[in-house]
């Protein structure tokens, strides 16, 4: 019999995975269960909720259970004494998985007699990269780009979040499905995009980069260079130009668009966080589905290398969604505030809106 508990269950379903996971208070993943939606949603060209909550609901006490069979495979007997906390991710998200999740978690919490801990699924993101990276210490830079969410973020710690900037209408995420939808490539459209890119010529086509000329703004927009494209293709295809060379050249540009885009918003913010006189930044993060591309790692790895600073980005397979990014999230925050550990309610309520600067002050973490 262990004296300490150590270990968090993380619960992951804001989306279109199912993901369960343990994670011991050293950022050692203990095991993990995720069952992927792709299959579900690639013949609708992108994530349809009603499909996306009636799936975590069929799948959610099976990945249970197969997590735990795996546990004692692989560790040992799952002691029970051991776990410190479920922890949930209570939004933002699909309201529909969100709330699959959260029942299953309260129900487990009642039934274990666990505390419950409700989490942010960006700050999932957010922290996730200090899992593998031990050198990354509070305040740092955050650019979080994923599917449905892209903004530039200063991580005071696991509850306080400063936004710089974010964007006034698509994600990044949203346009590489967007985008590789219109060239007829399917979905998901990030790694399909990254694959075509490979071989094609990213200097083929010129693309706008909206907002690119204010060098005081942290914020995005998508919808002109998605727009732009899209004329690109239509004309392409009038023109009879619309081929298999065209399509890889029309990824690698875009590829290549976005990728300077988010270079140069990163540099604005820098240069912002630099003016700040009460603390000072200790490296520039990328998390989020897109952070897991590796142009777009290159080209911020260079932006961060010309300004003196550490860039870094979590392991690939935990850029996306996943519930090792909640498990840890609840480590971090229970290790900054202890009280949530005794705080903790089965009361709180799933959200499909929660946006990371109003964290500190809900009272959901509290």
């Amino acid at each position: 019999m262990h004296n300490v508990s150590k270990l968090i269950l993380g619960i992951e379903s804001s989306c279109d995975e199912t993901a369960l996971a343990i994670v011991d208070d050293s950022g050692d993943i203990l095991c993990q269960k995720l069952f992927s939606q792709i299959a579900l949603h690639s013949p609708h060209g992108g994530v349809v909720p009603e499909i996306a909550a009636r799936s975590h609901a069929g799948i959610i006490h099976k990945l249970f259970y197969e997590l735990i069979d795996e546990y004692e495979s692989n560790i040992g007997y799952f002691d029970i004494d051991l776990l410190k906390a479920i922890a949930v991710t209570a939004g933002p998200g699909l309201i529909g998985g969100i709330i699959v999740g959260v029942m299953f978690a309260k129900g487990l919490a009642a039934v274990l007699q666990k505390p419950c801990i409700p989490i942010n699924h960006l700050a999932g993101h957010a922290l996730t990269p200090r899992i593998t990276e031990n050198c990354i210490h509070f305040p740092y830079l955050l650019l979080l780009i994923s599917g449905g969410h892209c903004q530039i973020l200063i991580v005071h710690n696991p509850i306080k979040y400063e936004v710089l900037g974010r964007t006034r209408d698509d994600s990044v995420g949203e346009t590489f499905d967007k985008v590789a939808k219109m060239l007829g490539l399917g979905y998901p459209g990030g790694p399909i995009i990254e694959k075509y890119a490979v071989h094609g010529n990213s200097n083929a086509i010129i693309l706008p980069k909206p907002l690119i000329k204010n060098h005081d703004s942290c914020e995005f927009s998508f919808s002109g260079l998605k727009t732009a494209i899209y004329r690109h293709i239509d004309d392409a295809k009038f023109y009879e130009t619309f081929c298999e060379q065209y399509i890889k050249d029309m990824c690698a540009s875009f590829q290549r668009t976005v990728a300077e885009i988010l270079a140069n918003r990163t540099n604005n913010a820098i240069k912002i966080a630099n003016n700040k006189t009460d603390y000072q930044i200790s490296a520039i993060v990328a998390s989020g589905g897109v952070s897991a591309n590796c142009y777009i790692r290159n080209a911020l790895e260079e932006t961060a290398k010309c300004k003196g600073m550490n860039f870094f980005a979590p392991p690939i397979p935990l850029c996306t969604d996943n519930a090792v990014m909640i498990a840890w999230a609840a480590h971090e925050i229970i290790k900054f505030n202890p009280k949530i550990l005794t705080n903790a309610s089965l009361s709180f309520t799933p959200r499909s809106r929660w946006d990371l600067e109003h964290l500190e002050s809900t009272n959901i973490i509290s």
